[in-house]
């Protein structure tokens, strides 16, 4: 792949308040932005883009028109369609690569890439029938375990923490007995995850791991530096390098953590995108995880990731948006995503609070 030089155009598939973000960093560059959105959604990236086309995952024509409008393609939302992001690359350069969204896209298939790596998960196991999970369930030995679609979840949805083989049997029923993975409850101290960005070359840059507490399943609030010691913190960037370096994997990507009363890391998640608990890197570095994925995505050299200041980020959910004239008056870098509609659960903006820099870990 060839570098994209000033002037170059940068595909992002996805209009929400990502994709405006990645839009708003390749404009600092020199760079524009296409953004390709299904029609009628309430996309902000729409405002601060070069190009929009607005047409189904599905419609190849429009696909086909996009891609050669595009020097390199990527994604604000992990579920498009493999099938949408392998006709794009066709013609024009999509990253991250349609074999990262096979693994990452299917959270057993995730969980068995992640077991490959010799890193470690909670327990877990395949449910495509009632008696199935009932006997994982059992196997676990626990009290607790956490059900889960292979598909299609993202902040809390489709999931469900059970107790019994009859609370099993209800929550199954209630994902209309989609394929799905069980996985044992694991009783962490507190959550954590290490946003990297990989280049072209392999290189490899990765921020200070951030300790994040949510609500309700959503994001709440991130705070760097994290409670990890200095070696937790090594191991945690260790942990992104292994599995991008396994996916070969270009531009930025996190991997959430579960951290143990031990200090042991235990890897949740892979978001293979930007993510919201690096926010604050907008704001906390001299290079964000946006500029960093652009630069990553376009071939030039990756920016420092070193924080100037630590940093707390906190998310502006439904009606805490209406607040935007106080937050704006108490001294934190507001971030309003221009969305129109204000609904309960909706992430509407974020604010993040700087404060002098200690030492990370």
């Amino acid at each position: 792949m060839s570098f994209v030089p000033p002037g170059g155009t940068i595909g992002i598939l996805g209009g929400g308040q990502l994709g405006r973000m990645l839009a708003l960093a390749a404009a600092r560059l020199g760079l524009k932005a296409h953004i390709y959105s299904p029609p009628g959604e309430d996309a902000p990236a729409l405002q601060v883009s070069d190009a929009q086309t607005l047409a189904p995952f599905d419609d190849r024509r429009a696909l086909a028109k996009f891609a050669r409008a595009c020097d390199v393609v990527t994604l604000e939302w992990e579920n498009v369609p493999v099938e949408t992001v392998a006709a794009i690359s066709v013609t024009t350069p999509v990253l991250p690569r349609p074999a990262t969204l096979g693994v990452t896209q299917d959270r057993l298939d995730e969980k068995r890439f992640i077991d490959s790596l010799g890193l470690k998960t909670a327990k877990f196991g395949h449910v495509s029938a009632t008696e199935q999970g009932r006997d994982a369930f059992l196997q676990f030995g626990e009290d607790r375990a956490v059900l889960k679609t292979r598909r299609l979840g993202y902040d809390g949805k489709g999931q469900a923490v059970v107790r019994s083989g009859e609370e099993f049997l209800e929550a199954f029923k209630s994902f209309h007995e989609v394929p799905c993975i069980l996985e044992s409850f694991v009783e962490f101290d507190f959550e954590a995850s290490v946003v990297a960005v990989r280049g072209v070359d392999g290189t490899l840059a990765a921020y200070d791991p951030s300790e994040n507490i949510h609500s309700n399943h959503i994001l709440r609030r991130s705070v760097v530096p994290a409670r990890l010691s200095p070696e937790r913190t090594k191991e945690a960037k260790a942990i992104a390098r292994k599995i991008a370096d396994a996916l070969d994997y270009v531009g930025v990507l996190a991997v959430e953590l579960f951290v143990m009363n031990s200090g042991a890391l235990l890897v949740n998640e892979i978001a293979p995108r930007v993510h919201n608990s690096g926010h604050w890197t907008i704001d906390g570095c001299l290079i964000s995880q946006f500029e960093n994925h652009i630069r990553a995505i376009a071939g030039w050299p990756l920016g420092d990731p070193a924080r100037h200041s630590d940093a707390v980020m906190e998310n502006l959910i439904g009606d805490e948006a209406s607040e935007w004239r106080a937050l704006a008056a108490r001294g934190g870098a507001l971030h309003l995503y221009g969305k129109r509609e204000i609904r309960a659960g909706r992430k509407m903006g974020h604010v993040t609070w700087l404060s002098a820099k200690t030492a990370s870990g």
